[in-house]
């Protein structure tokens, strides 16, 4: 989206179930590059450690606002309709709210 890949960690897993909500931090944007990437961060640089691709597919965004934003994901493991809503900004820090919508 917008010529770079948005990124939000979500420390415990996005949920693969209608129901299940979970806490999305967002994190900086990456290069598209960065989609392929698989390897070690040296520690001491920003994101350090192990990087793997977890699933990989395409999106149709169904929805874009400042504070909400939905999506069809097509991937090799989580496939459906999901939500991001914001639920807390303070400063630079943006807490979301992820979640399954079908």
């Amino acid at each position: 989206m917008d010529g770079v890949l948005k990124s939000w960690a979500v420390p415990k897993g996005p949920p693969e179930s209608k129901g299940v909500k979970r806490l999305a931090m967002a994190v900086p944007d990456h290069d598209l590059e960065y989609g392929a990437f698989e390897g070690e961060i040296p520690k001491g640089e920003y994101g350090a450690g192990k990087v793997s691709i977890w699933d990989n597919g395409t999106y149709d965004l169904k929805l874009r606002k400042p504070d909400e934003i939905a999506f069809e994901l097509h991937g090799r493991k989580l496939q459906g309709d999901y939500a991001l809503v914001l639920m807390k900004k303070e400063r630079d820090r943006q807490m979301w709210l992820l979640f399954k919508r079908t």
